[in-house]
């Protein structure tokens, strides 16, 4: 088991994207009508980069971030994770990758209301079955710190202001030690003064080894990235052929 977890993180290190994405399209049936989500996508991501996914609304950002999450399947096409095969997984198998990999930071925030600033950031790690409570305890406390709320631990999220909330929720994607942090819109509920403390955040996050995939349709923000990935209609495109696409569709 360890062995094996020492290949895997050779294979990454050598060069290996942690995420790898081919030919993966994702078709929604509703009504009998085929809505074609995203057509043909291929992508990678590698080990300590931080990605930005911009575009339109409509056009496949939050859909691509869900498959990454695996909180959604692909209809077609290959993925895979720290280089394990991911797109035809069972729903457990999912679960569990999704707990021990991947980091979520949403728009809303999603903290549970009548849990506290401390067990919120703890809920994630408590279904690892194997993991003892002093563990759980050092994890939280450490996540806490480094967004600089472990002042906080017994607030609960009503007593937050949005950008408190967003630390709080970042905190808890960090707790697991994920593979990578998939951020979607996460400064979509704030004011532009605390959006901009999130995204110093995540690129002081990132300056210390973390791989971050975030969604925005703010080109100011995803100007923080180190590389922008341009989505229309569900398909890469180019950032040029982005703008003359956008000026067509505006005339």
């Amino acid at each position: 088991m360890i062995e094996s977890a020492r290949s895997e993180a050779t294979k990454i290190e050598a060069g290996q994207p942690l995420i790898q994405i081919s030919d993966l399209t994702k078709v929604f049936y509703t009504d009998e009508i085929e809505t074609h989500a995203l057509s043909g996508i291929h992508l990678s991501i590698a080990k300590g980069e931080y990605v930005a996914m911009s575009g339109p609304s409509g056009c496949g950002k939050s859909t691509l971030l869900s498959i990454i999450g695996l909180l959604d399947t692909p209809t077609a096409g290959r993925y895979s994770l720290n280089g394990k095969t991911v797109e035809n997984l069972d729903f457990a198998e999912r679960s569990r990758i999704r707990n021990q990999e991947i980091g979520f930071i949403f728009q809303s925030f999603n903290l549970i209301g009548d849990l506290t600033v401390y067990e919120n950031v703890e809920l994630p790690l408590t279904y690892r079955q194997r993991m003892p409570a002093a563990d759980r305890k050092a994890r939280v406390m450490e996540a806490l710190e480094r967004v600089g709320m472990a002042h906080r631990v017994r607030h609960y999220p009503s007593q937050l202001s949005g950008g408190q909330q967003q630390r709080v929720a970042v905190a808890r994607a960090l707790g697991g030690k994920p593979s990578i942090l998939l951020a979607d819109e996460p400064t979509g509920n704030l004011d532009s003064r605390n959006g901009e403390a999130v995204m110093e955040l995540l690129q002081e996050l990132h300056r210390e080894g973390a791989t971050i995939c975030m969604v925005t349709h703010d080109p100011r923000f995803a100007k923080h990235a180190q590389r922008e990935v341009h989505l229309f209609d569900g398909k890469v495109v180019a950032e040029e052929e982005l703008k003359k696409l956008l000026a067509e569709t505006s005339a």
